[in-house]
């Protein structure tokens, strides 16, 4: 489903699962060369990464981008903290809601926008033992309707 102009890297398929996704928005990302010449190949990982406000910014933490196979000594680190590059009232905005609403900052996907790497942010909740059940439940009594509907035609 990748809209005009972008090219889907990696998207956290985990996070739907294990968070309710209440806000999304997208911010740019601060990286070497290797590391979107890595990311044209599409390796990344964003399963266990979050979103940190520190210091009036917000950083990636966690993500992990695997080193230019024809990088020379001058490689990035795979897992270092990258910088997101949000405006300042978007910033001040998640400043609250993360600090005084107990919500987390988490990437659901990557992908390049006209040329650009991008990351969608979301404000999420975590979801507890009971609400993944409730969850997968729907979702199989779903499938169910829909293959009767299918028998049915």
């Amino acid at each position: 489903m990748a809209r005009d102009g972008e090219k889907l890297i990696t998207d956290n398929r985990r996070a739907r699962h294990e968070y309710h996704l209440l806000e999304r928005l997208e911010a740019g990302l601060v990286l070497t060369g290797t590391e979107v010449k890595s990311l044209r190949d599409g390796r990344a990982i964003l399963g266990r990464a979050y979103g940190d406000v520190r210091g009036g910014e917000v950083w990636l933490v966690g993500a992990h981008i695997s080193t230019y196979d024809q990088g020379n000594m001058a490689n990035h680190d795979p897992d270092r903290d990258r910088k997101l590059l949000l405006k300042q009232r978007e910033i001040a905005s998640l400043i609250g809601k993360v600090q005084e609403k107990g919500l987390t900052l988490i990437p659901t996907k990557l992908y390049f926008k006209n040329g650009r790497v991008k990351v969608e942010l979301a404000l999420a909740r975590g979801k507890e033992v009971r609400d993944k059940r409730r969850d997968i439940a729907k979702r199989d009594a779903d499938r169910q309707m829909e293959r009767a509907l299918k028998v049915r035609r």
